[in-house]
């Protein structure tokens, strides 16, 4: 049996971002269209973007956040900015011109409120059958869990910010 897939990468180790790019450049391998929408980021230049602008025939990246965190100076700004990326993802993957559509950090909106998960299930599970959609983020609520086909979790066993090392360009960002 095959079937569209909604599938999660949470937990508090780094790779969710990682693992979901991985996939959308295997997903381009085999000739599927990718669309990613990122929730958060959007105040720095991530590898990511960069390469995606060489990309951009291969693959639909949409950074609609501007590096909201828990310190944001303006979550009323950063919640509209999530309900804005949330209808942009609704209309990319109610399209079916995508056959994977990456949710960057989406998780985010649903810890701060600023997306209600109940409404996001409801939608994502009746999405084009042709489309799988794969969520990003910590924290991913249990419901949403419940509703995957495929979760995984990242944990964090070593990391070198615990020894005083900083983020890194091309490692972290």
């Amino acid at each position: 049996m095959k079937k569209s897939l909604l599938m999660i990468n949470t937990g508090k180790g780094k790779g969710k971002t990682t693992a979901a790019l991985g996939l959308a450049f295997r997903a381009i391998g085999h000739g599927f269209k990718v669309s990613v929408i990122q929730f958060i980021k959007g105040s720095r230049t991530y590898g990511e973007i960069e390469t995606a602008g060489r990309l951009a025939d291969l693959i639909d990246f949409n950074v609609m956040g501007r590096g909201f965190t828990w310190k944001s100076d303006d979550l009323e700004e950063d919640a509209a900015l999530a309900r804005k990326a949330w209808e942009t993802a609704k209309a990319k993957i109610q399209s079916g011109k995508y056959r994977l559509v990456v949710l960057d950090e989406m998780t985010y909106l649903f810890k701060y409120g600023m997306l209600d998960v109940d409404e996001a299930i409801e939608f994502l599970l009746h999405r084009p059958e042709t489309v799988h959609v794969l969520i990003t983020g910590r924290d991913a609520p249990e419901k949403l869990v419940d509703a995957a086909d495929m979760v995984t979790e990242m944990n964090a066993v070593k990391h070198p910010y615990a020894a005083g090392i900083s983020a890194q360009r091309g490692i972290e960002y």
